[in-house]
């Protein structure tokens, strides 16, 4: 059987339903590191350190005065970016639903 991260167990609601820890917020924050992690997003970000994108912690702080900042970055998520954070393209994450791009994008504004 594979193994499952803790972020991953969080993300499932399984830590929740068995244990009856942990406040929504929390489930949320949950749930986006763990999508994060299982559509690569960390293969080019961190969070909290600059790698070939952005630290992710930055991308919150950037954009914590827009009020629209999840949906731009929804979109960002979806379609990509070039020249925002230097010459290193975002390409479009085309796997992910929007819904799945939303959920990345408040996750990382939760990171600010």
């Amino acid at each position: 059987m594979k193994s499952l991260s803790y972020a991953a167990l969080a993300a499932a609601g399984v830590l929740s339903a068995t244990l009856g820890v942990g406040s929504p917020a929390a489930h949320a924050e949950a749930a986006g590191l763990a999508l994060a992690q299982q559509q690569n997003c960390m293969s080019c970000h961190s969070v909290t350190r600059p790698f070939m994108g952005p630290a992710l912690h930055d991308v919150a702080a950037k954009y914590a005065g827009r009020e629209d900042a999840a949906t731009y970055l929804k979109h960002k998520i979806l379609d990509g970016s070039t020249g925002v954070w230097g010459r290193v393209p975002m390409p479009a994450n085309t796997q992910l639903t929007p819904d799945q791009a939303a959920t990345l994008a408040n996750w990382v504004m939760t990171l600010k």
